[in-house]
């Protein structure tokens, strides 16, 4: 062992990055529980405390990234590191899949059984007191169509990168990213001509917390193509070592699919038969 690493691992040194990134998290989520509740803990707690550990906690991210990258160029991921990373990265999109369960769950158990809510929704799916709701055949059909685009340009990019054309990489990531904004610009544009306001009844709190919390996740997703094009421009990825790019990919892909699942249960199912704005 002395002349040399006789495994396939990378055995990390002592960090403190680690325990930055936990504090900055739990300074985060705990600040916004006191700016949920001025009257308990003080306002000052409210304005400090979250946007502190915001700020630890995206420095700690761009800390540990680097690192990882780092280690990337120095050889250290060896088949066996890369193997465990893809392992990291599908339990944190089961996780993520799971996440967005919880949001489906909540809306088919209002849509389904609105007779066991019926002082909230007078019976009926959507609400009575709701005139319209958006038509799935306008704007959301076109964002459909957009992020499906999107899905085959990052494709296109994965392909040039293994097959070595590093100008087909770099196109494809530009489209994927300027489709991504124009999701995310469209999104915008329909909660703003929405006929319905957020949190007036359950279905515009189901609708907002589903398709709002996707639209976090593509602008997510778009910043991770984004520092992908950098690292591109930089010449970081090989078509035997691209790790980052491959995540990226696999976290576009699962946003596609959970937006079809939302298009199709929520705009189209759940809105059947409504009058539409």
């Amino acid at each position: 062992m002395a002349a040399g690493k006789q495994h396939d691992y990378h055995i990390l040194p002592p960090d403190i990055v680690p325990l930055a990134t936990t504090l900055g998290a739990l300074m985060f989520t705990t600040g916004m529980v006191f700016k949920m509740h001025p009257d308990t803990f003080g306002p000052a707690m409210g304005q400090v405390v979250p946007w502190a550990g915001l700020a630890l906690l995206i420095a700690s991210m761009f800390i540990w990234f680097g690192k990882i990258v780092n280690e990337a160029h120095a050889g250290d991921h060896t088949p066996v590191v890369q193997l465990h990373q893809r392992y990291g990265m599908i339990l944190f999109i089961a996780s993520e899949v799971m996440f967005f369960v919880g949001w489906f769950w909540a809306f088919f158990d209002f849509s389904l059984f609105p007779s066991t809510i019926a002082k909230v929704v007078d019976g009926q799916w959507p609400p009575k007191e709701m005139e319209a709701v958006l038509d799935a055949f306008d704007l959301p059909l076109l964002n459909t169509m957009i992020l499906l685009l999107s899905g085959t340009t990052v494709t296109w990019a994965h392909h040039s990168l293994i097959h070595g054309d590093r100008s087909g990489l770099k196109k494809g990531l530009w489209l994927t990213i300027g489709l991504g904004v124009l999701f995310s610009a469209l999104q915008a544009f329909e909660y703003a001509h929405a006929p319905f306001p957020f949190g007036k009844n359950t279905y515009g709190s189901a609708f907002y917390m589903a398709t709002g919390f996707h639209g976090f996740h593509v602008i997510i997703g778009t910043l991770f193509l984004a520092v992908c094009q950098y690292r591109a421009y930089k010449g970081h990825f090989t078509p035997r070592q691209h790790f980052g790019f491959e995540a990226a990919a696999w976290y576009w892909h699962f946003v596609d699919v959970v937006w079809l699942f939302l298009f199709v249960c929520i705009y189209i199912w759940g809105n059947w038969g409504f009058p539409v704005d």
